[in-house]
């Protein structure tokens, strides 16, 4: 079996955000990690890997060159091969433009089952996984908590509200998975040796066959940022030291009658 991850290089926002004037962000000025989502996706297809003897796990992600560090990294906890999709042409994409570049790369390999997150922490839309699957004409289970393979067919616990749909659906098939529900393993030190010793597969704009030139890269893309701004600070509120324990209590009440909390 085949199983192809696609995961994302997304900004490390505990050291906060960079835009570029355009309001797309600078992320070769951000510290980044691999999505969380991605990373309990890659998880998914390890253990399917460990499950089903043979499997080959390529992983794909489209970003600046040294994205090739989330590469590095799937490569130390198990994958096999891995894909960087990198061009300037392709850059300021938003998800339209983004699941069209993917899907062209995909269609270069061959597999039997593309393996996403739910969503990414920068974008947060949940649109890319489901868009890859329409661009390649292919069914998607979203929100996937457990994932197994019954001979071509892939059966999906997905999580929905309070309850788990268990779904099954021939192969090929598209899964995005959930952070929540699923722990990835941590990278190995003869992993980690083993990533740097890997070649990386590089495919720019004129790998790409089958993408029209109109869903690339920002001008290809119909979202249009209006405005984009780091988080909001918060203000240092109103202080009271006048007051003592029962005048407090009262003033927190009145404030949150005042404001109908309560």
């Amino acid at each position: 079996m085949k199983i192809v991850v696609c995961v994302k290089q997304v900004p490390d926002t505990k050291n906060g955000v960079v835009f570029n004037p355009d309001g797309t962000l600078n992320r070769g000025a951000m510290d980044k990690v691999m999505n969380p989502d991605d990373k309990a996706g890659l998880e998914v297809a390890l253990r399917l890997k460990e499950a089903n003897p043979g499997t080959e796990i390529t992983v794909v992600t489209m970003g600046i060159p040294d994205a090739d560090s989330v590469l590095r990294e799937a490569f130390a906890m198990g994958a096999d091969k891995g894909v960087l999709i990198t061009d300037r042409v392709l850059g300021g994409a938003d998800t339209w433009a983004t699941s069209s570049t993917i899907a062209a790369g995909i269609r270069n390999l061959d597999y039997d089952l593309i393996v996403t997150g739910r969503q990414a922490i920068d974008g947060d839309t949940a649109q890319v996984g489901p868009q890859i699957a329409e661009h390649l004409g292919l069914p998607v289970i979203s929100y996937a908590a457990n994932v197994s393979v019954e001979g071509d067919s892939v059966v999906v616990d997905r999580q929905y509200d309070d309850r788990i749909h268990k779904l099954k659906v021939k192969m090929p098939a598209l899964v995005t998975c959930l952070s929540e529900t699923t722990e990835p393993r941590y990278m190995t030190p003869g992993g980690i040796f083993d990533a740097f010793d890997k070649e990386v597969t590089v495919w720019g704009r004129a790998d790409l066959k089958d993408l029209d030139d109109g869903d690339i890269g920002l001008a290809g893309s119909p979202t249009k940022i209006a405005k984009a701004s780091d988080k909001v600070r918060k203000g240092a509120g109103e202080k009271r030291a006048d007051l003592d324990a029962a005048g407090a209590c009262s003033y927190i009440f009145d404030k949150l009658k005042e404001k109908h909390v309560i």
